[in-house]
């Protein structure tokens, strides 16, 4: 009964003395699991904190790739922008050593010229017209001290319409350095020498400028020229092959100071028949050639010249080739003209007058007669106008001309670079 007592009393001893200090260790426990749940919050909001850290410094480096690729592609476009640029200047710099050497050994030279002009034929018709009369476009190539190229396109309207390669030649020499050259090339060969004033051309090159591609050995020399050519010309011999036949020489003296100039010369062909007029009016097929003579003296001084020439065929065509009053014809033609040059208010002006001829040239179309007057003025440096008068007179009817006169008035704006 005792023991039964006494196990009881034992329990409640145990569990009043234990409680106390269970209930301490309790109060301990939750302390430590407060500061622990302290802490969890705590490494909770760090890591919360370092996660938002690390997607900013994410976000950061993200746009630092961005930058990186927009600075790499910026990069990459100036590269190709640099090397683009490379590329034009050395276009540029070959463009420059382009148009250097065009500069050093090429020369442009032009001729235009606009006419305005009134005439009344022998048949008493009138005529008036605005052309463009000449468009000249020069090429001089100076490849070499003694080796040179020129190119000359020419537009006449109503003539060499389109465009013609009115000259193109190779030039060898320097008579500055060495009195010999060679020519060779399509050129006006020197048969006439055609100096004017006037805005028409003389009657002498209406007869006998002569254009072939030919070969020309010519010397200058203090002031003495001479020259020899050759071609093959367009009106052959009757029987004859087809060969280089036709050739000719001239020879002059030419001086020139501030004051003073001259010029005398003459020259010979053995076929006339190959000027530019005669070609057209002569059968392809010739019995023979005929030869032609030329002389010319020129004189200028103090702004006064004095022109003349002669031109003709030194021996009659056949009748059936070329005619003049039943028989072969004989054609001649010659120009007479004076000049004087002076300043009106600093331009340039020039008055001239010429007395111009033919004999037996009625199939040629050109007049018995011919007398001019022509008044000009520079304006500026390479931009002229001039005005010219023409009274031309026909062979006789008894020539089987019409006996009457024509007349012609020309306005000219001439611009020459």
């Amino acid at each position: 009964m005792r023991q039964y007592i006494i196990l009881p009393l034992l329990i409640i001893s145990l569990l009043f003395f234990a409680l106390p200090a269970f209930a301490d260790d309790m109060q301990s426990m939750r302390q430590q699991i407060d500061l622990l749940k302290q802490q969890l919050n705590d490494l909770q909001k760090q890591l919360s904190g370092q996660r938002q850290d690390i997607q900013s410094n994410v976000q950061h480096i993200s746009g630092h790739k961005r930058d990186l690729e927009r600075n790499r592609t910026h990069l990459q476009k100036q590269e190709k922008q640099l090397e683009e640029n490379r590329d034009d200047q050395e276009k540029l710099a070959h463009l420059s050593e382009g148009l250097k050497l065009l500069n050093d050994h090429v020369t442009i030279s032009g001729l235009v010229e606009v006419e305005a002009g009134y005439s009344k034929d022998f048949d008493d018709n009138d005529a008036s017209d605005i052309t463009l009369a000449t468009v000249e476009l020069g090429i001089e190539i100076d490849l070499h001290k003694y080796v040179k190229a020129s190119i000359l396109f020419l537009w006449e309207e109503d003539d060499t319409e389109p465009v013609d390669l009115d000259e193109g030649y190779i030039y060898l020499g320097n008579t500055e350095h060495f009195p010999l050259y060679l020519q060779v090339g399509k050129l006006y060969v020197s048969f006439g020498n055609f100096e004017s004033n006037m805005i028409s051309d003389p009657l002498t090159l209406e007869l006998g400028e002569t254009r072939e591609s030919s070969a020309v050995l010519g010397l200058e020399f203090e002031g003495l020229y001479a020259g020899a050519y050759a071609f093959n010309g367009d009106i052959d011999k009757r029987g004859d092959d087809d060969e280089i036949k036709c050739y000719g020489f001239n020879t002059g003296y030419a001086f020139e100071n501030d004051t003073l100039g001259l010029d005398i010369g003459m020259d010979w062909i053995n076929s006339i028949a190959d000027s530019d007029t005669l070609g057209d009016a002569l059968p392809g097929k010739i019995k023979s050639y005929v030869s032609g003579f030329t002389a010319h003296a020129n004189f200028s001084w103090q702004g006064f010249n004095l022109i003349g020439e002669y031109l003709g065929a030194t021996d009659d065509f056949k009748a059936d080739e070329l005619e003049f009053k039943g028989k072969g014809a004989q054609p001649e033609a010659w120009n007479i003209e004076v000049g004087y040059i002076f300043e009106i208010a600093g331009h340039e002006t020039v008055i001239a007058m010429a007395y111009q001829g033919s004999d037996e040239a009625l199939a040629l179309e050109l007049p018995e007669e011919r007398f001019l007057g022509t008044v000009g003025i520079g304006l500026i440096d390479g931009l002229s106008l001039a005005l010219e008068y023409a009274h031309d007179e026909d062979y006789d009817k008894k020539d089987g001309g019409t006996g009457d006169n024509a007349d012609t008035v020309t306005l000219q704006m001439a611009l020459e670079f």
